[in-house]
């Protein structure tokens, strides 16, 4: 059941940033109406081998939103990415808003916080962030109401967020011939997932859905914006015609195959807690943990 009477007369202004390196979608959502805008899972660049961030990505959207004399007032994060970390409380340090992301992130901070022995100090509450959305909850960019609707499968804490006649989906959804986000992270659940998708197939027709990733399967161009229709007809793995128990088969095979994802072990860490790296030493340098055989 959607939680919400959908408005398909609101159209938001939305502008896309492509991240290469981790095949990610950022987004600006903005309100036709005013100059009000939220951004959707923006991207902090982090040289692996090196250990080394930088934030080219995230003052392309600074740059943009400064350009368009734009006002931030929301920075979302879809669930708690394993595949990039979060840019969130640097924009927001430069330009304001309010960080958010679903309420379960309390039990991604539980498990996870087990997993890199992150101690009594790390609050598992959620507290890193400035709003816990439960499913159904609203809120606004500038007149436009937008809703959370809770999907978790790929991830506990995942949701998508509806507004107008858009929908940012995070990794609920691929495009049609990407088919669907793996399921086998700790918290993750197939089944779950197949219901969680088949709530957001229950939008309007002609609903925009925006991915969060995309991968050029067969070596297409990159593509991020998809309906709700183009879905149903034609997704690879939960078209119509499929089944919940053809999802559940083809999607444990396939995650049995999978590599974990290059940046998981510091994506998780940073994440979870918000965006925030983690606090300095005595000598100001600040670490990331590698758990051995956790994951």
């Amino acid at each position: 059941m959607i939680p919400h009477t959908v408005d398909l007369s609101i159209r938001p202004d939305i502008k896309a940033f492509f991240d290469e390196k981790t095949n990610t979608v950022s987004y600006v959502v903005k309100d036709p109406a005013s100059k009000a805008c939220a951004v959707v899972d923006s991207v902090m660049d982090f040289d692996h081998a090196g250990g080394r961030i930088s934030y080219e990505s995230a003052d392309k959207i600074i740059e943009y939103i400064k350009r368009e004399d734009l006002t931030l007032q929301w920075l979302i994060e879809t669930h708690v990415h394993a595949d990039h970390l979060s840019a969130a409380p640097y924009i927001q340090q430069k330009l304001g808003g309010k960080i958010g992301i679903g309420e379960n992130i309390k039990r991604v901070q539980d498990v996870f916080g087990k997993v890199f022995n992150e101690g009594s100090e790390f609050q598992r509450d959620g507290s890193q962030f400035d709003r816990l959305f439960k499913d159904g909850d609203t809120y606004q960019i500038g007149g436009m109401t937008a809703f959370a609707m809770s999907t978790p499968g790929h991830t506990p804490a995942c949701m998508v967020h509806v507004v107008g006649d858009a929908a940012l989906v995070g990794d609920t959804l691929f495009m049609p011939d990407g088919g669907t986000a793996r399921a086998d992270f700790p918290g993750g659940d197939a089944r779950i997932l197949y219901r969680s998708i088949k709530r957001v197939l229950e939008l309007p027709p002609e609903m925009r859905l925006f991915m969060c990733h995309d991968y050029g399967p067969g070596g297409r161009p990159i593509r991020w914006e998809t309906t709700v229709a183009e879905e149903r007809a034609s997704n690879i793995h939960v078209r119509d015609e499929l089944t919940e128990d053809d999802f559940v088969k083809m999607r444990e095979e396939r995650d049995k195959t999978l590599s974990l994802p290059k940046l998981i072990i510091p994506s998780i860490q940073v994440n979870m807690k918000g965006g925030n790296l983690p606090a300095p030493d005595e000598q100001g340098k600040r670490h990331l943990k590698i758990p051995i055989n956790e994951l």
